[in-house]
């Protein structure tokens, strides 16, 4: 039997903050591990002890070029990316993934219905190969219709996560599970501790195994909003570039909410049906989400510290240090979170690390642009980090990734300059078409329609220096450009 994993990757990762922003989420932030792999790829590869189809990803209209770009980097170029237009939690998201995968395959043969393995992008796990062994063993009780969920063996009275309880077993040959009696929302600390004693109950760890026909006759039967606003959604596809575009006004019509509340806890509460089953997981899981979760899988020095980037320490004890760009020191502190990054640098207390979303609501309020972007902002042609800004002028470093092009376009507002660093750039200024190489640059006035190419297969480096009345980037006509942004 061929899985076809089924991975959500439409969470924005506030709790993180400032390391993931909204534009750039944890998945797509290389967290955990020591290959440099970010969270979406990590997810992908822990799949190799698998027959798999290829992936299908679900993610937002924002973080379309990201993802592609990063299943590209680990061959994913078979990848299914359906996009969301709006996020619509797990219940919805699924629905696209099964009914997109139901219509390349026969319904009407079981060898033939896809088997959809849900995960999510952004949790780390230690033990690929038991976590491919227990996915194998579920394998009959979601081929016999069940509606297999994969509970995380608890080892601490975690408040963090959900719960699941378990019930009798359910057999299916040789592959055992136990019915799910119920699932539970996140408890406090005495609670977390009873469930623990019993022996009763798993983390929520969030994945499942399932056909895509008993997946969707199951939404079908509990939610029929989500069912055919999904159903509609999804019935006339369109193609673009590495995307499935859907119907728009369809799933925003559709109601928001998660596969536990939808269809999971309505098969707890049937009478006598078995068919939704927990399976027990013991593989070094974490949904990494905070700075406490972060801190715990990460590898830590005799005075129980995780350091990245630049950091001295001095009496320095239980400590997340993590620097960017520039030297971090400590002195004399403990159960601390101290993040720097490009732009902004966050100090708090290990044990009220989650409460990070309350920087990130000011921020919002505030209309800062350091709750979205990171001072580095990636585009499918490379990437530019705004360097120095001041009045009427700001400084990029413009990356422009080889054969790629930047949009045909102007701007009302300001002018630029451009100096090539490294590398070599073929320049549209007006009516003109020039080659520049390192040290050369040329000017583009205010309401002159340029473009940009990098025609080499060396990265172009070149700085960019605006200056003008706006600088903002939504001060920009496109007229064609090779991503469909115009």
């Amino acid at each position: 039997m061929n899985f076809l994993p089924v991975i959500m990757a439409g969470g924005s990762g506030t709790r993180l903050w400032p390391l993931s922003r909204k534009k750039y989420p944890k998945q797509f932030l290389a967290l955990t591990g020591d290959d440099k792999s970010t969270m979406l790829q990590q997810t992908i590869k822990r799949l190799d002890g698998l027959n798999t189809l290829p992936i299908s990803l679900i993610c937002n209209d924002d973080h379309r070029f990201i993802a592609a770009e990063q299943c590209r980097q680990i061959g994913q170029t078979q990848a299914s990316i359906i996009l969301e237009p709006v996020g619509r939690n797990t219940a919805p998201a699924i629905a696209l993934a099964a009914f997109n995968a139901m219509a390349k395959f026969n319904p009407q043969a079981q060898q033939d219905d896809a088997l959809l393995l849900v995960l999510a992008a952004d949790h780390d796990m230690k033990d690929s190969a038991e976590f491919c062994k227990v996915v194998k063993h579920a394998c009959p009780l979601a081929l016999d219709n069940k509606l297999v969920t994969f509970g995380i063996v608890p080892k601490t009275p975690e408040t963090g996560y959900g719960y699941i309880q378990q019930g009798e077993e359910v057999r299916v040959g040789a592959s055992t599970g136990r019915k799910v009696a119920k699932f539970v929302e996140k408890p406090d600390l005495e609670t977390a501790q009873t469930y623990l004693d019993s022996g009763d109950f798993f983390w929520n760890s969030g994945m499942f195994l399932f056909k895509a026909s008993t997946y969707l006759n199951e939404l079908e039967k509990h939610q029929p909003d989500i069912y055919n606003a999904c159903k509609l959604a999804i019935s006339k596809p369109t193609q673009d570039l590495d995307f499935v575009r859907i119907d728009a006004d369809a799933f925003k019509a559709c109601p928001d909410d998660s596969i536990d509340y939808a269809v999971m806890e309505p098969l707890c509460n049937a009478e006598g049906s078995s068919n939704a089953v927990v399976v027990p997981l013991d593989a070094g899981w974490s949904d990494v989400g905070g700075f406490a979760a972060l801190w715990d899988v990460k590898q830590k020095d005799d005075n129980h510290n995780a350091f990245e980037g630049e950091v001295l320490a001095t009496d320095t004890h239980n400590c997340l240090v993590m620097s960017e760009d520039k030297l971090v020191a400590t002195v004399g502190v403990d159960n601390l979170v101290i993040i720097n990054t490009k732009d902004s640098v966050l100090v708090a207390h290990k044990d009220k690390a989650q409460e990070v979303k309350a920087i990130v609501e000011q921020l919002k309020a505030q209309n800062r642009p350091e709750v979205d972007l990171h001072r580095e902002v990636y585009r499918p042609w490379g990437s530019y980090d705004s360097i120095d800004n001041g009045e009427r002028y700001q400084v990029k470093r413009i990356s422009v990734k080889p054969g790629a092009k930047l949009s045909v376009q102007m701007h009302h507002h300001r002018a630029e300059h451009w100096i090539v660093v490294s590398g070599t750039a073929l320049v549209t200024n007006g009516d003109k078409e020039i080659m520049l190489t390192e040290n050369q640059s040329t000017y583009i006035p205010v309401g002159v329609v340029h473009a940009l190419k990098n025609p080499g297969v060396l990265p172009l480096e070149l700085i960019e220096v605006q200056s003008g009345s706006y600088l903002g980037e939504d001060d920009i006509v496109r007229f064609e450009d090779l991503y469909g942004r115009v």
